[in-house]
C-alpha cells in the first residue's frame, strides 16, 4: 500500500465527514499524523473522528461515512469508542469516535487535523490530559522482576506448562529487559511510542536488540531462552547468586 493511497483515503474520510451533518473534525494519529516521516507501505490509518455532543452513537452504529468512500471488507468494534476496519482495497484503519468533551479525559499523542468544521475548537488535536508516558522503574525493581519471572517460568516449564512458562520467560522477563535497556545503552534518536515500549526497539537500542533472538527462542526452548536472559543480566548487572543458581538448576 503506497503512502499516497493512505493520505488520499484520509482526505476522502475528511470530506465525507464534512458532508455529514454532525461531524466536527478528523484527527490523524501516529505515522499518518505528526510522524509522517514513519509512513511506509506497512502503515495503517489511525484517526479520531470528532462529532457533536449527542451524536457519537450515530457515527459508531452507522458507518456510512466510511462505506460511501469504498466498500468495507471487514470491521470489528474493538472498543466502546471505535473499530478496526479493512476496506476492500486493503487499506486498514483503527479509529475511534469522540465527542469534544471526552477528549478532556483521555490520553493520546498529539495528532494532525485533516479536516475541521469552522466552528469547531482549533486545538482538538492536542491532548488536554497530557500524554501517559512509560514510567521509568528502578533498576533494582526491573532486575528483581526479571529473575523471578525466570524462576517462576522454569517451574511452570518443569510441570509441562510450556505456554505459561513461555509467557513468563519469553514475555514478562523480556519486557523487563526492554526497560533495562535504558541502563545499558544510550538510546538512539528514534521517537519512542509512549504506549508501547517495544515499538522501534531495534532502532532505539541496536546493541541490546542484537540479543533478542536468544531471549525468544520459541515454545520448545524455554530453558535455552531463560539461560540466555540470565547470562545477559549477569553480564550487565549484579545478580543474586542464590537465584541464579536455582534458575540454572531448573534449566538443567
Amino acid at each position: 500500500m503506497h503512502a499516497h493511497s493512505l493520505l488520499k483515503r484520509l482526505e476522502e474520510i475528511g470530506q465525507s465527514l464534512a458532508q455529514s451533518k454532525h461531524a466536527l473534525a478528523l484527527i490523524a494519529l501516529g505515522s499518518v499524523g505528526e510522524e509522517l516521516h514513519r509512513l511506509d507501505q506497512y502503515s495503517d490509518l489511525d484517526f479520531f473522528a470528532i462529532v457533536e455532543s449527542g451524536y457519537k452513537r450515530r457515527y459508531i452504529e452507522q458507518l456510512d461515512w466510511l462505506s460511501n468512500i469504498a466498500t468495507i471488507a471487514y470491521h470489528f468494534q474493538n472498543t466502546a469508542d471505535g473499530y478496526k476496519l479493512l476496506f476492500v482495497d486493503k487499506i486498514f484503519c483503527e479509529f475511534a469516535v469522540f465527542e469534544p468533551q471526552e477528549l478532556e479525559s483521555i490520553s493520546f499523542a498529539s495528532g494532525r487535523i485533516i479536516w475541521r468544521r469552522e466552528d469547531a475548537p482549533v486545538n482538538l488535536h492536542n491532548p488536554v490530559k497530557g500524554q501517559d508516558t512509560i514510567k521509568r522503574k528502578t533498576k533494582e525493581y526491573l532486575i528483581g522482576e526479571a529473575i523471578t519471572n525466570l524462576y517462576v517460568g522454569m517451574g511452570r516449564d518443569k510441570r509441562g506448562e510450556k505456554l505459561s512458562a513461555a509467557r513468563f520467560i519469553q514475555g514478562y522477563a523480556v519486557d523487563r529487559l526492554v526497560e533495562l535497556a535504558d541502563y545499558i545503552e544510550l538510546e538512539q534518536n528514534v521517537k519512542r511510542d509512549i504506549f508501547a515500549n517495544e515499538r522501534r526497539f531495534e532502532a532505539r537500542y541496536p546493541l541490546v536488540a542484537a540479543e533478542l533472538g536468544s531471549w525468544v527462542q520459541g515454545y520448545e526452548r524455554n530453558p535455552e531462552s531463560a539461560k540466555a536472559i540470565l547470562s545477559f543480566l549477569e553480564r550487565h548487572f549484579e545478580i543474586n547468586k542464590a537465584m541464579a543458581d536455582e534458575i540454572r538448576k531448573l534449566c538443567g
